[in-house]
């Protein structure tokens, strides 16, 4: 998934604590990428973690806080291939490495067979999160938009074509390969998948 990347620590001052932040910031990371977040309980967390609850919260805040910043730990790591693929020489090899980094994700070793921003989002509820996973999609969707309003001036894509639809096929069709995923489609499957949405861009 595409998204601003966030700087904020979230971490309160105070004394040096008993437990390694990161490693359990990874651990809650996982938790949440396997059960979404309405399906992930304050118990799974601290077992996870290691820790009780007054240490999760003096050490994160509450669920929603840690939520986030786990999310920020999966844009940063599983999911850092979206920000490298906008690094590509053509707009079509964007959209190429966006495809086959999600499948990698979704099928490689160490892979829990979904993406933590999709499951989550489905899952959130209709509170505050729903509001942010918005914002996400927008800036997601605008990030591609602009590579791909650079690559019409460039002339690596027609100069009619719409960068925002465009964008927004891009998404959409990373998004279904996660469901596919979820529900079991195999990597091949996946792969094939891919392949077929891809000769459908425009000067390929």
């Amino acid at each position: 998934m595409l998204d601003m990347k966030r700087n904020k620590s979230g971490m309160a001052p105070g004394r040096p604590r008993a437990f390694d932040a990161d490693r359990a910031l990874d651990d809650a990371m996982r938790v949440f990428w396997r059960k979404g977040y309405n399906g992930t309980a304050l118990s799974d967390l601290t077992q996870a973690m290691g820790i009780n609850r007054p240490s999760l919260y003096a050490a994160f805040g509450n669920k929603e806080k840690l939520f986030l910043r786990a999310l920020d730990r999966y844009f940063n790591g599983p999911s850092a291939y979206a920000y490298e693929a906008l690094k590509a020489p053509t707009a079509f090899k964007v959209v190429e490495l966006l495809f086959n980094g999600n499948i990698n994700l979704l099928t490689g070793p160490k892979s829990l067979g979904t993406c933590l921003w999709v499951h989550s989002a489905f899952s959130c509820g209709d509170g505050h999160l729903r509001k942010e996973f918005a914002a996400q999609r927008t800036a997601g969707h605008a990030l591609l938009r602009k590579r791909f309003k650079r690559a019409i001036a460039e002339g690596d894509l027609p100069a009619d074509a719409d960068e925002a639809t465009l964008a927004l096929w891009a998404l959409t069709v990373n998004w279904g390969l996660t469901v596919q995923a979820s529900t079991g489609a195999t990597r091949s499957e996946l792969r094939r998948v891919a392949a077929a949405a891809l000769k459908a861009w425009p000067n390929h």
